[in-house]
């Protein structure tokens, strides 16, 4: 295989210009796109106008926005996934029969990508859906998945992080983060207590297939009601493990 002429630059350069846009950034200029991927800005406007001609994106003459459209990419990747559709009727079930929201995920480089959820109330200030991401370090799924990794390859990972603090009980330090994962693979489950958001506990396991691989985690978010965090272990730990044990049959 010539991987020179299989490659389509354009193409690449599309996808990268494309990633510029999120939560934070909806709204970006030529100049935005540029100082954000390093393209220049004639590839930058050629990729935007692009994007526009296609339909999927907006431009009001200085900003491009994207439309719904664009949408249908990440849903048509997630809809290919078999695993939401195998996960959603048992966060549905485990949601009502514990009154609390339930999510999984999987890691995609430094953060978690939301690949299903049922939610019984908003507990963060962000809305979450499928396709939503959140920094790894920081959430209860986020270190369940670190956890299933070589060391080596986790530790890589914290350290190409953002470790800026979201909630006053975040960790911030690279070997207490280290830390707290190596107590996730000890335990087999990990509890957040108010370091993504402050208000904010979750409680997370791993979901297994039948070998033992870890292929995406699962948890609960709650508002932190109680004084002591590990009555939510104690309170929802074997619902997950209930749950935990029924997909690992599953996969």
């Amino acid at each position: 295989m010539n991987r020179s002429t299989d490659h389509l630059g354009s193409f690449a350069k599309g996808l990268r210009v494309l990633e510029c846009f999120c939560a934070e950034t909806p709204r970006l200029s030529i100049a935005d796109v540029a100082a954000r991927t390093g393209l220049d800005r004639a590839t930058s406007r050629r990729c935007l106008l692009t994007l526009h001609h296609e339909g999927y994106a907006e431009y009001d003459g200085k900003f491009f926005t994207l439309t719904p459209r664009a949408l249908r990419l990440g849903m048509s990747a997630l809809a290919a996934l078999p695993l939401p559709q195998i996960v959603q009727p048992w966060l549905d079930q485990l949601s009502e029969q514990i009154g609390q929201s339930c999510s999984v995920s999987v890691l995609d480089g430094t953060e978690i990508v939301y690949l299903a959820r049922a939610a019984q109330r908003r507990v963060m200030s962000i809305g979450l859906m499928p396709g939503s991401r959140l920094p790894a370090h920081f959430t209860s799924m986020g270190r369940v998945l670190l956890a299933a990794l070589p060391e080596a390859q986790a530790r890589a990972i914290i350290d190409a992080s953002d470790l800026t603090p979201r909630a006053p009980n975040s960790v911030t330090d690279p070997e207490e983060i280290m830390a707290r994962i190596a107590q996730t693979r000890r335990q087999g489950y990990c509890l957040i207590d108010q370091e993504m958001e402050a208000g904010l506990r979750a409680l997370a396991v791993p979901i297994l297939s039948a070998r033992g691989e870890t292929v995406a985690a699962l948890n609960i978010g709650m508002a932190a009601l109680h004084a002591d965090p590990e009555e939510m272990v104690t309170a929802y730990l074997p619902a997950l493990r209930n749950v935990q044990a029924g997909l690992a049959r599953m996969l």
